[in-house]
């Protein structure tokens, strides 16, 4: 095996290749690199565009489609093309339940707690496998242009973003073959790519206006020392450029008298109307008027009008900006500087009112589509060591985590982590009356945690006896400046507590380091494989024991065929579960959770019955 080092002050493999900066967007993405005369450039593939739609096609022949191409099916064929996973990310079931409509394949939903899956065809997949095919993408059009391997990045995610969504951000990076160096704040990139923050001596407040597709978000950070502090984040997750392209479009049905029942039905009218509203919005910004027809309809708009119709959603996200101030305890005279991203925020009157609203100029001088993945490269390029005048701060060379159900590795503090840095999750109990959690420490890169080395194991004692999944555990990750690794459990509803102390990297010399790296890059495909039939085990064993003990307690309520059928496909469960089959499993469980789902119903009206008895409703 060829020998490569590692700079243990970034905890990253150190060749001479390049180190590519990706904005993995919910409704584009793009890469960008450092180019030879040390300016950040967006990489065009064959003329492709630079950016790549985040959308996903699956043929029924099993071939995957990813960017533009893949974009062609979302109106023919809906069901088996995925697009905004990102939003899916990270996400449990009763995160996404309120917008189950917005997707148009199918989320499956059976249990609360439980990270999302979506089902194409009998396959299913994660969040995490399906931004890794578009991260994939990414690498392959990098490679093409560039002419030469690419296997590091650092990938951007907003603010807002949880650690379980920025750790499976990292895990969507690993699984599309890529060392993920560091995952960035979109607002930091962006204040990188107008070169804000590149001073070690400057301190200043800025606010990122990031206006995109189909979301909106604003952040104020603080930059002091090369540091970038995001002080508050405000926004809305369904707020952008589509709704300007709505907003004309119910102007045209309007203005022409349509039926908008009519125009539901008829796929491809509704797709023209769409792309002409959103030519027209594009168009408003070198004229004043657009006169045009599609058939018999008139598509008749001019820029007075459009900023009319547009005002109320531009307002809201003033309103966000003035929340964002007052959640940082600042007002505008604190603001130094005012940076546009996304590509709405091209539109004339969205700059006017935020300019207006800040009292001040405002960056938008730099591709606002690009200014993110330009701040990604610019980072990358940093943690390569190519820009001395920087300081970079030290980070953790190795990931520190727990173990989970089926002997997985849960990471609480990624690698290149910067420090001091405190992390946590929330976990809980998968049996009735569990009283002891056993909390098992590791460090290391791979998936299961018999590959990484073991730091310190401890019981949190005394839980109240609850039914599974009752119990919130708080386990908290503090690594201090040192390298001390303090680790907390507390569970929530009682308060039991437990603290024990680790020194994380006593004993592991750098080859040692570099061959944990190594493995974990070597054994990427084969490690996200492992997990995913492990967590999918673990899933169908948790369904079996609760149905089972749902047949047990409720079985006066259900017919003896329905108890019978169950039992059936209790049963069927149990032998697919050592079938080693992923899909298999899901497939099973998805099965048996459509089948039994009614009871949970039908005993709900039971217990509301018996509870109004004899009372009167007024």
């Amino acid at each position: 095996m060829a020998k490569v080092s590692i700079n243990l002050a970034t905890g990253s493999l150190q060749k001479d290749e390049i180190i590519v900066g990706i904005d993995l967007g919910t409704t584009n993405s793009l890469v960008a690199f450092i180019d030879p005369d040390k300016n950040p450039k967006v990489i065009n593939d064959a003329g492709k565009g630079v950016l790549v739609p985040s959308v996903v096609h699956f043929s029924e022949a099993g071939d995957i489609t990813v960017g533009n191409e893949a974009k062609e099916y979302l109106i023919t064929d809906p069901q088996n093309t995925v697009f905004s996973v990102k939003r899916l990310l990270g996400r449990s079931y009763n995160d996404i339940e309120n917008y189950e409509d917005f997707f148009s394949y199918k989320v499956i939903d059976d249990n609360t707690e439980s990270l999302v899956k979506i089902k194409v065809g009998d396959k299913f997949y994660t969040p995490i496998e399906l931004s890794a095919l578009i991260l994939k993408e990414l690498k392959e059009r990098a490679e093409h242009a560039l002419k030469t391997p690419v296997n590091r990045a650092v990938i951007t995610v907003p603010a807002y973003f949880n650690d379980s969504q920025r750790q499976a951000t990292r895990d969507a990076g690993k699984l599309a073959g890529l060392d993920v160096l560091r995952i960035v704040n979109e607002p930091t990139a962006a204040s990188l790519a107008y070169g804000i923050g590149l001073n070690p001596d400057e301190t200043k407040t800025i606010a990122v206006y990031d206006l995109g597709g189909g979301t909106f978000d604003v952040s104020i950070l603080q930059i002091q020392n090369g540091i970038f502090e995001v002080l508050s984040t405000n926004g809305d997750t369904f707020l952008g450029g589509d709704d300007f392209d709505r907003a004309i479009i119910d102007y045209w049905i309007e203005k022409n008298q349509l039926d908008k029942s009519e125009l539901i039905k008829n796929r491809e009218l509704a797709q023209q109307l769409r792309l002409k509203a959103e030519e027209s919005k594009k168009a408003f910004s070198h004229q004043s008027l657009v006169n045009e027809k599609i058939g018999d309809i008139w598509c008749t708009l001019d820029r007075n009008t459009f900023n009319e119709l547009i005002l109320t959603k531009v307002q809201q996200t003033i309103d966000c900006c003035r929340n964002a101030l007052r959640d940082a305890g600042l007002t505008i005279t604190d603001i130094d500087e005012v940076i546009m991203v996304g590509g709405s925020t091209r539109t004339a009157l969205v700059k006017t009112m935020v300019a207006e609203f800040f009292e001040r100029p405002v960056h938008d001088d730099l591709n606002p589509d690009e200014v993110v993945a330009l701040g990604a490269a610019i980072q990358a390029d940093i943690l390569a060591g190519n820009r001395r005048d920087i300081l970079l701060l030290d980070v953790t060379p190795l990931s520190l985590g727990i173990e989970t159900m089926g002997g997985l590795m849960d990471v609480i503090i990624p690698r290149n982590s910067k420090v001091p840095t405190k992390a946590g999750r929330q976990y809980t109990t998968s049996i009735d009356g569990q009283a002891n959690m056993k909390i098992s420490v590791y460090q290391g890169e791979r998936d299961l945690v018999k590959e990484n080395r073991k730091l310190a194991e401890f019981d949190l004692k005394g839980i109240p006896g609850m039914p599974a999944g009752f119990p919130k555990v708080d386990i908290n990750f503090l690594l201090n400046a040192d390298g001390i690794l303090k680790i907390q459990a507390m569970e929530l509803r009682s308060g039991v507590k437990q603290e024990v102390e680790v020194t994380p990297t006593y004993g592991i010399t750098d080859d040692q380091v570099e061959q944990m790296l190594m493995d974990s890059i070597t054994h990427a495909q084969d490690d996200v494989s492992q997990r995913m039939l492990i967590e999918a085990r673990t899933e169908g064993e948790q369904m079996v024991y609760t149905v089972e003990r749902f047949l047990q307690k409720n079985g006066a309520y259900l017919e003896i065929a329905e108890i019978s059928t169950t039992q059936q496909k209790v049963n069927t469960l149990k032998e697919v579960l050592s079938s080693g089959e992923k899909d298999l499993i899901h497939k099973t469980i998805d099965d048996l959770n459509e089948y039994t789902r009614p009871f949970a119903e039908r005993l709900m009206d039971v217990a509301i019955s018996t509870a109004m008895k004899g009372k009167s409703i007024e």
